[in-house]
């Protein structure tokens, strides 16, 4: 310290003051600049500036200098010269008084040498430890006791007159004494343990001292970085210190080596720990324009095997300036006072990186340093378009929970209903038998491509479709210019169909259900177009006119269906390029998709149906269906391929129709994820389409974790719990075997009868009555009696491990041999417990356990699970 001519010090009990000193002591406060002053005197920062209060100026060769922790005398100040005798003074004014007479004591070593270091127990702080330089077998560091009295030795006499005052206030006998012949670079008290103090002596030891047994220093590491010695206020076993260019953090539990290393383009002048921060450490080398902050407090959560995780920031109080000290503020945080090589001062605020989170339930949260803001979301942000706001409220109606599939359209938005209907018509078809996949296959849920492929057929090819030419309209009297009409006809084309929700060759009555649950809906116009594509023209006409019925003057602004139904009836006459032309213009000026494809179809010519099947407005099932009736089998492997890319890319989940539950499909799903986020989607269609092994996909198993984290952090922890339910009853393979158990005291195995069915089987009896029926009250294993009830006093045990032996069935809800009451419940810090019911009811009105002796607070430990009145616990038996 003898190179810094000015050092500062923050004032450890008052946060507005400070001290710098150099030749001299000069008490300063920082005092705000109001609004409109003038200029000032020691500006510190852009709103404040120092005031002196008082200067000392009567000590000499100053080496070192501490201030006292505390609060009486004030602002007394230990000060270390340079023969070795440290003495303790204070300022003219601003005191309190000095009861105990501690202002003007000196401490002198026994012989004169150079003090290096001071410092205050913060602990107890009547407790001043003081290092020196080596001399002979004389100790290196002196621990005073302030309080201590002087011993004047000799009487006094008539010839020696009175003691001197100033010999009165000498203490030369030290209470502790250590490193004798050494010399004691640095050193500090452990904020932590008022026993306990680390030193760096000799240049290559760094010991630390128990003041209980000094014979041995209690830890030693060998390593040159032995200077500026600093413990982590916020943690008991790290400190640092340097050597060099060189600042070493050390961790006491692994004293050998250091575990952290930082390298300084220049020498080292000063390192402190931040007082208010975890883990900051500041570090200044010399000649430097500035302070290095290192972070350090994730520095020790990775594996050896990987890179520390250090923070490190600059901070430039003085733009390209030299910084020759600094003084972290012991209280406000983030907070120091610098020092230039000239004496100018700097009050710097170090800024914190503003961490920013948004929660889940739309609440935003930031931090700066020890502060939170919270920004609580407006009520309607709950009724807002967001995705998590839309999962959110969709989990809390069940979701993708139903057992009859297509129930779940009804919470779905528009762009979703397709993919329920569709993923229920497959489940239905699947239980029909009429989709069967072969033994090789690892999906499914096919989609119409693989179907077309023919990956459903034993042999795994496709056959070539048939054609059918000259194909006659239903519902026309001549057929004499339908001649141009073909159909294909294969099997596969004919299960792709079925997929498309389009099996009418079953007979009319399936097309008329189809086209009724269309009209229910008010879907004439694509009732109507279905009908013209099966060449049923009357049955199209009819549709029409009874749309145009049924609307009225609400299809108004829109094509009225019974113009629509004149014009298509002169299709008999399709030669007459007049009614050609007048279709042509009536279908650019119509806005329902579905009819502008009615007209694509009347219209083309040479099987040319391109304007039919990119009619993008109509449902993809539909176009799907009518590329497998019309098109060739290169044009439509062609349509397939382009239509299935074009999905994928959109993210548009209408195509799970064409990929199924393949690697395509979950492509389709990621795409979809990443335009909405909805994992909730991706994850239940996945579950709902008969899980296979493609449900192990990375993906898929990302999805799920996601959807799972996501009900937690809401706090729907039913929600969740039902859709693991839902998730293990679609998906048997990925249930978890039961890891959690209640064992006998006895002889440690289950008391579960279905646990132990899992192994061997065995036969148990009860102690008399029927052989056959088990007593559910002592364990089934070594027969034993479970625990009783802290309040009944009976032995516990429930029959639900019986009721599952005898059924062999999951699904044993109705037949549910135990009640709730009877059910098991145990504390998890005292282990005290009884039967449900009597335990609800004990905790309605107390808060300790009912168990005599035991102490426990077992209520306060869950508040999440307490019940106030009885009138919950009855609520709660009822539900169950």
């Amino acid at each position: 310290m003898s190179s810094i001519k000015t050092d500062v010090l923050w004032s450890p009990n008052h946060v507005d003051k400070y001290m710098t000193f150099g030749t001299d002591l000069s008490l300063f406060q920082v005092e705000k600049i109001s609004y409109g002053q003038g200029k000032v005197d020691n500006r510190l920062s852009d709103d404040t500036y120092g005031t002196l209060l008082s200067s000392n100026t009567s000590h000499q060769y100053m080496k070192c200098v501490a201030w006292c922790p505390r609060a009486v005398p004030d602002h007394l100040v230990a000060v270390g010269q340079a023969n070795g005798r440290v003495v303790l003074t204070s300022f003219g004014k601003g005191g309190t008084g000095d009861p105990e007479g501690l202002t003007g004591k000196q401490f002198v070593p026994k012989h004169p040498r150079q003090c290096n270091a001071l410092c205050w127990n913060p602990l107890e702080p009547t407790l001043l430890a003081e290092s020196l330089e080596k001399h002979r077998v004389d100790y290196s560091i002196l621990i005073w006791d302030v309080n201590s009295r002087p011993m004047v030795s000799g009487p006094v006499t008539p010839e020696r007159g009175h003691v001197d005052s100033t010999e009165r206030n000498i203490i030369t006998k030290p209470v502790v004494e250590l490193g004798p012949g050494e010399t004691t670079l640095s050193f500090n008290w452990s904020p932590h343990e008022p026993k306990t103090l680390v030193a760096g002596m000799n240049n290559k030891f760094l010991r630390i001292y128990d003041l209980r047994d000094t014979t041995h220093p209690r830890n030693v590491a060998l390593n040159k970085a032995v200077h500026g010695i600093t413990v982590d206020p916020h943690c008991e076993y790290r400190l640092a210190s340097f050597v060099d260019n060189q600042v070493l953090i050390w961790d006491v539990r692994s004293f050998d080596k250091p575990v952290l290393t930082f390298q300084e383009t220049r020498g080292v002048l000063k390192i402190a720990w931040c007082p208010t921060r975890f883990g900051l450490l500041a570090s200044l080398a010399k000649e430097s324009s500035v302070v290095k902050l290192y972070d350090v407090q994730h520095s020790g959560l990775g594996s050896d095997e990987l890179e520390p995780a250090i923070i490190e920031r600059l901070v430039h109080p003085y733009g390209h300036n030299a910084v020759s000290s600094f003084a972290w503020h012991p209280t406000d945080e983030n907070r120091m006072l610098t020092v230039s090589p000239t004496g100018f001062l700097r009050d710097v605020r170090i800024f914190e990186r503003i961490a920013l989170t948004w929660s889940p339930s739309m609440y935003l949260l930031w931090s700066c340093g020890k502060k939170i803001v919270e920004c609580v979301p407006d009520e309607r942000v709950e009724e807002a378009d967001d995705i998590s706001m839309v999962m959110k409220m969709r989990a809390k109606m069940g979701y993708g929970l139903k057992e009859s599939v297509w129930k779940n359209a009804k919470f779905a938005d528009e762009t979703l209903k397709n993919v329920w209907y569709w993923l229920d018509l497959m489940k239905n078809l699947q239980v029909e038998g009429r989709i069967k996949g072969s033994a090789k296959s690892i999906q499914k849920v096919y989609g119409a491509k693989a179907v077309l492929r023919g990956e459903l057929n034993p042999t795994g090819s496709c056959n070539k479709s048939e054609m059918i030419p000259n194909v006659p309209w239903v519902g026309i009297e001549t057929n004499k210019y339908s001649n141009h009409l073909k159909m294909y006809r294969s099997e596969e084309r004919t299960k792709a169909m079925e997929l498309c929700g389009w099996d009418f060759d079953r007979g009319d009555s399936s097309l008329r259900i189809f086209l009724e649950n269309l009209e229910s809906r008010d879907e004439y116009e694509r009732a109507a177009t279905i009908s013209l594509f099966s060449l049923k023209m009357r049955l199209a006409i009819d549709v029409l006119k009874k749309g145009g019925v049924a609307t009225g003057s609400a299809n108004a602004g829109k094509s009225n269906l019974n113009m629509v139904a004149m014009a298509i009836s002169g299709y008999a006459d399709d030669r007459n390029p007049l009614w050609k032309e007048m279709c042509g213009a009536l279908r650019s000026e119509l806005h329902n998709p579905y009819l502008r494809g009615m007209f694509a179809f009347l219209t083309s010519e040479s099987d040319n149906f391109e304007d039919v099947v990119n009619e993008s407005g109509m449902a993809l099932q539909d176009r799907v269906a009518f590329a497998c009736m019309y098109l060739n089998d290169s044009r439509l492997n062609d349509f397939i391929e382009k239509i299935t890319a074009r999905m994928i890319e959109s993210g548009n989940l209408d195509g799970i129709l064409l990929t199924g539950l393949s690697t395509e499909g979950l492509d389709l799903l990621q795409r979809y994820v990443d335009k909405t986020g909805d994992v909730q989607t991706a994850s239940l269609v996945v579950i709902q389409g008969f899980p296979a092994d493609i449900s192990k996909d990375t993906r898929v198993v990302s999805w799920i974790d996601s959807y799972r984290d996501l009900l937690d952090r809401w706090r729907l922890w039913h929600e969740r719990a039902e859709f693991d339910v839902h998730r293990f009853r679609c998906d048997t393979s990925s249930r978890p075997p039961q890891q959690v158990f209640v064992s006998c005291n006895f002889c440690g195995k289950s008391i579960s009868y279905s646990m132990l069915t899992m192994g061997r089987t065995r036969h148990y009896t009860s102690f008399g009555g029927s052989p056959n029926k088990s007593k559910v009250t002592s364990c089934p294993g070594c027969r034993k009696p479970l625990p009783r009830c802290s309040l009944c006093l009976i032995n516990m045990g429930t029959a639900s491990g019986v009721a599952r032996q005898k059924q062999k069935s999951s699904d044993c809800d109705g037949d549910r041999m135990t009640a709730f009451p009877k059910w098991f419940t145990w504390c998890q810090t005292c282990r005290h417990g009884g039967h449900a019911i009597h335990i609800s009811k004990w905790f309605s009105e107390h808060k300790e356990c009912p168990v005599t002796g035991c102490t426990c607070k077992c209520m306060t430990l869950d508040t999440a699970s307490r019940l106030n009145t009885e009138a919950d616990t009855t609520a709660i038996v009822k539900a169950s």
